[in-house]
């Protein structure tokens, strides 16, 4: 097809010729960068086909269970399959796990009890925490079973308060929770080398206590993963990268395996643990949608990047900017007034296959201190591996983008977000 009839094509969707060229030019600049990902994805994608074919994954291992679950081949296959792909002793990959924070609540209910203290030594974690620790007191927190919090924030220039984490560690400390993405802060996303830098600097310090990392957004990002490089437990959301856009609902969580079944048993219950729990007909989306992950993990990673090198030459500050190594597939956008930000949702919104017609608009979503603009046309219902963007009301009025299950889908959510700003301020062009 010639560049013309994809430009009419893009005309159909609303993009002017102005925006398609400009789009068209800094794409053109990015091809070594996405070859490198692709790069990327071929080896986790290698990795994880291994460890299918090493458990002898089959056509009996699809079928779904009921009632209690027992023996059902498929689940304990599936865990064996993410176990080997983390390199980990174990693994606890179930529907019953609503969404990546009710996983961390897991993770951390399972393996912590009165009297021990959770300590983050990278700054404040993601706002739906805060409710779970009690940052923000609410019925059922942590903090009601005295359990107690503390952090250590990153340095100015994004590095680890390495003096301030010994400090802060005590004969108390229980879990060091690792946030590797941003999550709702413009501050860099850890690597996985330097998220094993600070597990290596903790374990000296004290051996005995369990390393968590929030893995949200970063599995197969790179070709290592935080349990190559020491962490006991490994934490995530199936409808985020490793779900690859067709796992329904879930979570995991991997590690070491005291530490899962500690898990299981908080997900269970006591005495029960990861020995039931049907599967319910999901298991073949989340088989397959593993397989596809490294691959849906690089199309939306080429998403970002193409963000980062739409949005900055406009001099709204990109989080990672437009040339740094990526760790995550979240970009972040600060537009620095409301009307902006809400514009760029929108654009994203009209690029979306389900509910394109819809207009996002800020509300008090639950487990938030302010409102929130959210766009998410997908096809499971807050996938955000899928092509969505959302941020708070509040400065620096931060758009965080992420998702795109095609490379081509991402591009068109990120010039139709482009083309929506440039409606409502003709003066940036």
């Amino acid at each position: 097809m010639s560049n013309v009839d994809i430009s009419s094509i893009y005309g159909s969707l609303g993009i002017e010729k102005r925006v398609f060229d400009y789009c068209q030019n800094i794409e053109k600049r990015l091809w070594e960068r996405y070859y490198a990902i692709d790069r990327t994805a071929e080896y986790n994608q290698l990795k994880v086909v291994h460890a299918m074919q090493k458990n002898k994954i089959g056509e009996a291992h699809l079928y779904p269970s009921t009632g209690y679950g027992y023996n059902d081949i498929g689940r304990e296959g599936l865990e064996r399959v993410y176990a080997d792909t983390f390199h980990t002793e174990d693994a606890l990959v179930r529907p019953h796990i609503t969404c990546g924070t009710h996983a961390l609540h897991v993770a951390l209910a399972g393996n912590l009890r009165p009297g021990d203290e959770i300590l983050s030594p990278v700054g404040k974690p993601y706002d739906t925490l805060d409710e779970i620790i009690g940052i923000r007191p609410s019925a059922g927190s942590l903090a009601e079973y005295g359990i107690t919090y503390r952090q250590v924030d990153l340095l100015p220039d994004g590095s680890f308060d390495w003096e301030g984490i010994r400090q802060a560690m005590n004969e108390r400390t229980k879990l060091v929770e690792i946030q590797r993405s941003k999550g709702y802060a413009v501050r860099p996303t850890l690597s996985v080398e330097r998220i094993g830098e600070l597990i290596a600097y903790i374990k000296r310090l004290r051996p005995e206590v369990i390393c968590l990392v929030d893995n949200c957004y970063g599995e197969f990002v790179e070709e290592q993963e935080p349990s190559d490089l020491g962490a006991d437990l490994v934490v995530g959301s199936l409808i985020k990268n490793p779900g690859g856009g067709l796992a329904p609902i879930g979570g995991y969580i991997v590690g070491k395996k005291e530490y899962v079944e500690q898990a299981a048993y908080r997900l269970t219950a006591p005495g029960l643990g990861k020995e039931l729990g049907a599967s319910l007909g999901t298991t073949a989306s989340f088989l397959q949608g593993f397989f596809l992950a490294p691959t849906v993990t690089a199309a939306a990673l080429k998403g970002a990047v193409f963000a980062a090198n739409v949005f900055e030459p406009f001099g709204f500050p990109a989080v990672p900017n437009a040339l740094e190594e990526r760790y995550d597939i979240i970009q972040a956008i600060s537009f620095g007034k409301p009307e902006l930000l809400t514009a760029f949702c929108e654009g994203i919104q009209a690029a979306a296959p389900i509910d394109s017609y819809v207009v996002p608009t800020p509300w008090a979503m639950p487990g938030y201190d302010s409102d929130v603009i959210m766009a998410a046309g997908a096809f499971v219902s807050g996938a955000s591996i899928e092509l969505s963007a959302d941020g708070p009301m509040k400065p620096p009025y931060a758009a965080y983008f992420q998702g795109g299950l095609t490379y081509p889908h991402a591009k068109l959510g990120i010039m139709k977000a482009l083309q929506r700003i440039v409606d409502i301020d003709s003066k940036l062009w």
